[in-house]
């Protein structure tokens, strides 16, 4: 399988993460040529003292060059204290930033791609591949450069003792980046492969955990189970695989490495009994050869993390590279929330015009059309699978229609701003959203800056603020995660608080009150009758209530409207209204 992205693409998008903290990266670099220069000093050190202190039995010498030693040691040990802080603090800081990076650009992709693509999938890769990255740029970079420095610097020291006895050991190195470049492709391939299958375990468990109900309601433990263990074994399966390769790799570099160690060591012992050669320079030689040797030794291991952090690179520059569907150029400069000044009062607020929308090739909504005036209450009936739902989609532009138009205020819903766009809405579902922060939170999420007052008074009139008091810390209670503290009819009374301190001209209601009892739905539909009375608001109308109380409602049958007027005049014309309406009197 070819990899997606070169190594140099890798690194070089790496690199633009490195280069904001280049005092830092100066500072692990300096660290890691003084601490590297130091240990290959060792090997000079030896060759004197073998040379002039041991074998011409020189005791002064001797004692002065452990006290050199033990110098050089603490010097090293310093240096190598800074590379290892600096290295690992990169690692964290290019491991955040990737993760703000990456989550900024999630967060901007429109439901079309998570409609495709499975939330624990992202989250996975969101979590472990940025991880391994981290420990990849802290701690595998590090040794890397480290080991390379010392191989480079053996070597040149190996020449400088022993031209000759250097010249042997190049002749092994081709020898071994042949299974670098052959077997270090395959480990990449694999670790691809395998994080791949991580991210759809995590995908399950993600799904399962959350609608653990439904599974236990449906007796689904067992099958859920053996799922389960089927894709831990199709990730255990893919893992030996990218084990077996890079175990081999690591091998096969030592066995060629060693040998050539052992074999110039040889050939060194033959050129000391010769004399050409002293006893101080073989054992520079061969201190030298085991740094050399050692210094492989760990680049091979590395190497293999290297190609596995490269499989987790391309999966996040892969999720980097998606794009919404969501063309987000505007055109209005300034938008008019309320519309232009120089608008009517009789000119549509939203006004589609023949509009289809498609997924998957099949055709949601076909030749749409009508109008809705400023502050008229639209109500949306129709069987389920009618496309009520999709319209409110279209209209927030979640998904872009495939011909037609729609207009806000005059003017086309593509020419704004997604964001300027969306500010025309309040939308409250028939399934609340509520997240895992506190009741304030979760009300002002539409303008984090309101004051207390403001929250409190748009709970209030969503009839919500009597329970939340009771809460155990009132309106800074943590709802956790998808409001579990809370009932169906709370959170939608939070919804509705959500919607009323948004102040949105268009309110989008999808039978907002159906989760509530007798008693909260009349409480809050009277909240709800107060805010329409300065909104526009269109409503997906389950509830004869609803529709009753309607300016104009609008009939929906396969994506098409059918037809529109009166509850009279549609009861008295309509089938599907009529039978829309018996099916809620009987």
């Amino acid at each position: 399988m070819k990899n997606k992205y070169s190594s140099a693409h890798i690194v070089k998008w790496l690199f633009s993460h490195l280069i904001h903290y280049k005092w830092q990266v100066i500072g692990a670099l300096g660290a890691l040529g003084i601490s590297s220069l130091t240990w290959l000093l060792l090997g000079q050190g030896i060759r004197y003292v073998v040379d002039q202190g041991f074998v011409a039995q020189n005791q002064a010498l001797l004692t002065q060059a452990l006290w050199v030693v033990l110098s050089v040691i603490v010097i090293g040990s310093i240096a190598t204290y800074v590379r290892f802080y600096l290295m690992v603090w990169l690692g964290e800081r290019v491991s955040a930033d990737i993760r703000k990076s990456l989550f900024n650009h999630l967060i901007t992709l429109s439901p079309g791609f998570y409609a495709r693509e499975r939330t624990g999938e992202i989250i996975s890769r969101f979590t472990a591949d940025t991880t391994l990255l981290q420990s990849i740029v802290g701690t595998g970079v590090s040794m890397a450069l480290r080991s390379t420095v010392m191989f480079v610097g053996a070597l040149v020291l190996m020449a400088f003792t022993s031209l000759k006895l250097t010249l042997f050991v190049f002749v092994s190195v081709p020898f071994i980046l042949v299974p670098i470049r052959l077997l270090g492709a395959k480990v990449r391939n694999y670790s691809k492969q395998s994080q791949d299958k991580v991210a759809d375990i995590g995908g399950i468990v993600d799904e399962s955990l959350h609608e653990i109900q439904t599974v236990q309601a449906f007796n689904h433990e067992s099958r859920s189970t053996l799922n389960f263990a089927d894709k831990i074994d199709a990730v255990m399966s893919t893992a030996s695989k990218r084990i077996h390769y890079r175990a081999l790799l690591i091998a096969s570099v030592m066995v060629i490495s060693l040998s050539a160690i052992f074999i110039v060591g040889y050939l060194g012992t033959i050129a000391v009994i010769e004399g050409s050669i002293t006893e101080g320079q073989l054992v520079a030689f061969v201190f030298y050869a085991v740094l050399a040797g050692g210094a492989i030794a760990t680049i091979s291991e590395v190497i293999g993390e290297l190609q596995k952090a490269a499989g987790a690179s391309e999966r996040i520059l892969d999720l980097m590279a998606q794009t919404s569907d969501i063309s987000d150029t505007s055109v209005i400069t300034k938008p008019q929330l309320n519309g232009s000044k120089t608008l009517s009062d009789n000119t549509p607020v939203i006004e589609l015009n023949d509009i289809q929308f498609a997924y998957d090739d099949a055709l949601i909504i076909k030749d749409l059309s009508f109008k809705v005036r400023r502050g008229e209450k639209v109500a949306i009936v129709g069987h389920s699978g009618a496309g009520k739902s999709t319209l409110f989609d279209l209209l927030m532009r979640f998904y872009e229609i495939n011909a037609g138009k729609i207009l806000i205020n005059g003017q086309a819903h593509n020419a704004f701003a997604v964001s300027d766009l969306r500010k025309h809405f309040a939308l409250v579902s028939q399934y609340p959203v509520i997240f895992a922060s506190s009741v304030r939170e979760n009300i002002a999420f539409a303008d984090a800056n309101v004051s207390h007052k403001d929250v409190e008074h748009a709970a209030q009139l969503a009839h919500a603020d009597a329970f939340i008091q009771a809460l155990p810390k009132a309106y800074e209670t943590n709802l956790g995660e998808r409001g579990v503290k809370l009932s169906g009819g709370q959170k939608q009374r939070i919804a509705i608080a959500r919607a009323i301190l948004a102040k949105r001209p268009i309110l989008l209601l999808d039978e907002a009150t159906s989760a509530l009892d007798a008693s909260s739905e009349r409480l809050v539909k009277q909240a709800i009758d107060g805010l329409m009375q300065s909104t526009t608001t269109l409503i997906i109308a389950h509830r004869l209530s609803t529709v009753l109380n309607a300016d104009k409602i609008i009939v929906l049958e396969k994506g098409q409207c059918i037809a529109s007027g009166t509850h009279q005049q549609l009861y008295d014309n309509n089938d599907v209204y009529r039978e829309f309406v018996d099916l809620q009197l009987s």
